[in-house]
C-alpha cells in the first residue's frame, strides 16, 4: 500500500501521497514508488505541501514538528517547531515558492519565509480547524484565502495581517478553491452540494450553481483548449467538479448548467436502494480530490477507496489507474497472455487487474458487496487491448458465492460453490468469448446440496470429467460432471463418487495433480495431504505451518506443492520425499491468495496486510551459480596445487585464503614449514600478507588450536604475528578479541601437555642412562 487516506499532490511526473508516517512519491510512467520520505519520530503525517517549483517538499507531523526536504534525494535538510500548539491540518506554498502557510486544528494560520528560515505572520481570527488555505495567484497583492469551521472563507491582507473580509456563501465546509488564470475570478466548493463563482473585484458571489452533491474538488478548464467532446461550446468560465457521486462533471458557470457528466461503468445498486440512491459517502466511487496537470492537460481524481485515476483532456478519457490501498486481499490470479497482468479480490466490491509491467490498474465495477451479492460474473479480457469487460451474469445461490471455477479443457461451463451449501453447474454459451453486446444472462444447468456447511473451494480436473469440492464440514468429496455442455442430458449433474475424510477441521481449498489420479487439500488443521482418486485414502500428509492451510497448488509439473497459511507463510513441499525444501517468509498476515503462471515459472500471492508478492522460480539460476562455484573451486585447486608444486608459497597462501577453506590454508603452511629454512620463509611470506588475510589467519588460528595435530601449526603463525604486529593493530582486526581469548585455554592446556611430556622424555633419559651403566660395569 502507498496511500491510505489524506492529502494527494501531482505534477508531471510524480505523484505525492501520504501513507501514515510517510510520504510516498509515484513515478507516473512506471507505478514504483521511487522515494518513500518518512518522519524520523514515526509520527504521522497530518499534511504535507509541495512548492510550485517542484523543488520543495515541506511534512507536518503529530508532533508538531516541521520538515523541510530535498525530496529527490529523499533527504531532510531542515526542521524546526510549529508554533501551533495542536497539529496542522492543512499547507500551502505560494506561486513563488518561497511563503509557506501552515493552518492549524487550533484556528490560526502561520506564514513562513522558507529562504530566511522564520516564521512572518501570526493570523487570528479563524474559527476551530483550518482545513484549507491558499494564496492568491497574483503575489504582488500579497493575499491569502482560508476556511475553516464557521464555513466562511477569509481573506486576509499580508502586509497588515488582517482579515479584509469574510466571503459568506456556503452553509457547510468548503472544500476546494479554483482561480481564473487573471486572479479576478474565484470558484469555490462546498459539502453543501453548491459551487459558488466570485468576483475578487468587488468580493461578491456572482452565482450560484446547485451541482447536487457533496463536492470535494473543483477545476478550472484551460480556455485556449477545444473542449467540444466535453460540451464546451463557448469560453465563458467552464468547471470540472468530483464529489459523492463518483463522477467528473463540466459546468457552465454563466448558465449553471451540467454540460457533460462522466459515464462510469454501471454496477447494480445494492440491495434495499431502489433506483440507485446511495447516501453521500456510501458509494465507494465518491470522489476526495481532484487536482489538475496543466502543462500535460490531465486531470487527477483520488477516490474514497483510495484509487488515483489519471483523466486526459480534451475528452476526459482514463489515462492510468493506481490502486493506492487494496486492504484484505480475498484472491488472486496471473490473466492474460503470457500472464502479462494480475486480477485481485478484496473485501471491496470492485475487482481490480494490474498490469504488471507497468503496475496501472484497471477498477472493475459489477458486483456490488464483494461477493455478498450472490452472484457469479464472467469477464473476458481483450488480448489486444487488456481492457476487461463484464460479458455474463448468473444469480440463483441463496447466499454468498465463495469460490468458482472454470472448465480446464475448454471455455464450456464453470462451476461455483456457495454458503447455502450447494454446487451449481452453469453452461457458457458458444459465443461468450466474442460477444460484444449486452450481459448474458447465465441458468444453472444443476445444483446439488453437496455439504453441510460452507463450501469453500470447487476445482475440476485437467479432462473436464471430474469435480472436487472442499467444505467446513472437515471433507472433501469427488464428484462425476457427467456430460459437460449438455443441459438436461442424463447425467449431466454431479453424481458423487466418493468422500474424502481424515481433517480435524474445516477444508479450506483442494486441487487436482496435472499429471496424476490425485487429489492435494489443505485445511484448518494445518496440515494439507495428498488422496488417492481409486479408493480415496490419504496417500500422504503435510505438516509444518502453525495454523490453518489456506491455498494448496500443484507446481513442478506435478512433483512439488505450493501452500499458504495463516501464519504469513508459503512452503513449497516436494511430494516423494514429504519434505518442505523451502519456506518463503513475506507477509505479515493471512496468505488468502496464491496462484502459479502457465510456464510454471511466477507465482503470486496476496495476504489479509494488503500486499500483493510476485515470486520468480529461481531452481535453475541457483543451480547454474552452484555450478559454476564448484568449477571454479576446481581450478583454484588445482592453481594451489602447481603453486605448492612450484614453491610459490605466497600465492598459494593468498589463494587459499581467498577459498576461505582453512584445513587447505593449514596444507600450505605445512608445506612451508617443511621446507629448508622454514622460520624466515614463514616470517616473511606472512608478513606480505594483505590486512583482511592475516584477519582471515588469526581466526584460522582459533580452530587450529583446538586440535593437538594442529597446534603447533597454529602456534608458528601466531608467533610471527605477535612478534611482529603491535598489540593495539591486532586488536583492530575483525573479531581479533575474541579470536585470542579463545586461544588462551587451549594454549595452556598444551603447554601442560608438552610439559608432561618432556617430564617424561626426561625420566626415560634417566633410566637409559642408569641401564647403560649398569651393563658396563657387568662386563
Amino acid at each position: 500500500p502507498f496511500y491510505k487516506g489524506g492529502k494527494v499532490q501531482v505534477n508531471e511526473k510524480f505523484i505525492f501521497c501520504t501513507c501514515g508516517s510517510r510520504v510516498n512519491i509515484l513515478e507516473i510512467s512506471t507505478g514504483k514508488i521511487v522515494h518513500s520520505i518518512e518522519q524520523d519520530d514515526q509520527e504521522d503525517i497530518t499534511s504535507f505541501a509541495l512548492s510550485y517549483d517542484d523543488e520543495i517538499l515541506v511534512t507536518a507531523s503529530r508532533a508538531l514538528l516541521l520538515k523541510q526536504w530535498d525530496w529527490k534525494q529523499a533527504q531532510c535538510t531542515r526542521s524546526w517547531r510549529a508554533i501551533h500548539t495542536i497539529p496542522i491540518a492543512s499547507m500551502t506554498f505560494d506561486p513563488t515558492s518561497t511563503l509557506l502557510a501552515t493552518g492549524g486544528c487550533d484556528g490560526t494560520i502561520k506564514l513562513w519565509d522558507i529562504i530566511k528560515q522564520y516564521c512572518t505572520h501570526n493570523l487570528k481570527g479563524s474559527s476551530g480547524v483550518v482545513h484549507l488555505v491558499h494564496f492568491h495567484p497574483d503575489m504582488s497583492l500579497l493575499q491569502l484565502f482560508s476556511s475553516s469551521a464557521d464555513c466562511g472563507i477569509r481573506l486576509w491582507d499580508l502586509r497588515s495581517s488582517l482579515c479584509l473580509c469574510v466571503l459568506q456563501s456556503h452553509f457547510s465546509a468548503v472544500t476546494s478553491l479554483a482561480f481564473t488564470a487573471s486572479g479576478d475570478s474565484m470558484v469555490s466548493s462546498g459539502r453543501d452540494k453548491i459551487c459558488t463563482v466570485w468576483d475578487l473585484k468587488t468580493r461578491t458571489a456572482t452565482r450560484t450553481v446547485p451541482v447536487y452533491e457533496a463536492v470535494e474538488g473543483v477545476a478550472l478548464l484551460p480556455e485556449d483548449q477545444d473542449l467540444s467532446q466535453i460540451g464546451v461550446q463557448n469560453h465563458d468560465l467552464h468547471f470540472i467538479t468530483a464529489g459523492s457521486k463518483g463522477v467528473l462533471r463540466v459546468w457552465e458557470a454563466s448558465t449553471s448548467r451540467c454540460v457533460y457528466t462522466q459515464t462510469l461503468p454501471s454496477a447494480t445498486p445494492p440491495a434495499g436502494k431502489e433506483g440507485g440512491e446511495t447516501h453521500d459517502g456510501d458509494d465507494p466511487r465518491s470522489l476526495t480530490y481532484l487536482l489538475t496537470m496543466g502543462a500535460s492537460h490531465r486531470v487527477a481524481a483520488v477516490t474514497a477507496e483510495h484509487n488515483i485515476t489519471l483523466y486526459q483532456l480534451p475528452a476526459l478519457s482514463t489515462q492510468q489507474q493506481f490502486v493506492g490501498y487494496n486492504d484484505e486481499i480475498l484472491d488472486v490470479k496471473f490473466l492474460g497472455k503470457n500472464d502479462s497482468h494480475i486480477v485481485v479480490a478484496t473485501n471491496s466490491c470492485q475487482l481490480k487487474v494490474f498490469e504488471l509491467l507497468t503496475n496501472s490498474c484497471q477498477i472493475l465495477y459489477g458486483h456490488t458487496v464483494c461477493v455478498c451479492d450472490k452472484s457469479v460474473r464472467v469477464w473476458r479480457m481483450d488480448e489486444d487491448s487488456g481492457q476487461v469487460v463484464c460479458v455474463a451474469q448468473g444469480s440463483s445461490h441463496a447466499n454468498s458465492v465463495g469460490c468458482i471455477t472454470f472448465s480446464r479443457m475448454k471455455e464450456s461451463f464453470l462451476v461455483s460453490g456457495s454458503q447455502d451449501c450447494t454446487v451449481k453447474v452453469w453452461d457458457l454459451p458458444d459465443n461468450i468469448t466474442t460477444t460484444t453486446g449486452d450481459l448474458v444472462g447465465l441458468s444453472a444447468r444443476v445444483t446439488e446440496k453437496a455439504h453441510d456447511k460452507d463450501i469453500n473451494s470447487v476445482a475440476v480436473s485437467p479432462n473436464d470429467k471430474l469435480l472436487a469440492s472442499g467444505s467446513q464440514d472437515r471433507m472433501a468429496k469427488l464428484w462425476s460432471l457427467g456430460a459437460p455442455g449438455a443441459p438436461g442430458a442424463p447425467g449431466a449433474g454431479p453424481a458423487l463418487l466418493g468422500v474424502f475424510r481424515g481433517h480435524k477441521r474445516g477444508v479450506w481449498a483442494v486441487c487436482f495433480s496435472p499429471v496424476d489420479q490425485v487429489l492435494a487439500s489443505s485445511s484448518a488443521d494445518g496440515t494439507a495431504k495428498l488422496w488417492s482418486l481409486q479408493d480415496y485414502s490419504c496417500l500422504k500428509t503435510f505438516e509444518g505451518h502453525d495454523a490453518s492451510v489456506l491455498k494448496i497448488v500443484f507446481v513442478s509439473r506435478g512433483t512439488q506443492l505450493l501452500t499458504s497459511g495463516s501464519d504469513g507463510l508459503v512452503k513449497l513441499w516436494t511430494i516423494k520425499t514429504n519434505e518442505c525444501v523451502k519456506t518463503l517468509d513475506a507477509h505479515q498476515d493471512k496468505v488468502w491468495g496464491l496462484h502459479a503462471s502457465r510456464q510454471d515459472h511466477k507465482m503470486v500471492t496476496g495476504s489479509a496486510d494488503s500486499t500483493i508478492t510476485i515470486w520468480d522460480d529461481v531452481t535453475e539460476v541457483e543451480q547454474a551459480e552452484e555450478q559454476a562455484k564448484q568449477e571454479d573451486q576446481i581450478l583454484k585447486q588445482q592453481e594451489l596445487s602447481n603453486l605448492l608444486h612450484e614453491k610459490k608459497y605466497l600465492k598459494a597462501l593468498g589463494l587459499a585464503i581467498s577459498l576461505d577453506q582453512p584445513h587447505t590454508v593449514l596444507t600450505v603452511i605445512r608445506a612451508i614449514r617443511q621446507s629448508e629454512d622454514s622460520r624466515d620463509l614463514l616470517e616473511r611470506t606472512l608478513l606480505k600478507l594483505r590486512l583482511d588475510q592475516k584477519e582471515s589467519l588469526l581466526r584460522y588460528c582459533a580452530v587450529w588450536n583446538t586440535n593437538a595435530r594442529s597446534c603447533l601449526d597454529a602456534q608458528a603463525v601466531l608467533q610471527v604475528l605477535l612478534t611482529h604486529l603491535a598489540p593495539e593493530e591486532l586488536l583492530q582486526y575483525q573479531g581479533a578479541r575474541g579470536h585470542l581469548e579463545g586461544l588462551i585455554p587451549y594454549t595452556e592446556r598444551h603447554m601442560q601437555r608438552i610439559g608432561r611430556l618432556l617430564q617424561s622424555s626426561m625420566f626415560i633419559d634417566y633410566m637409559w642412562q642408569k641401564m647403560r651403566v649398569t651393563g658396563s660395569s657387568s662386563m
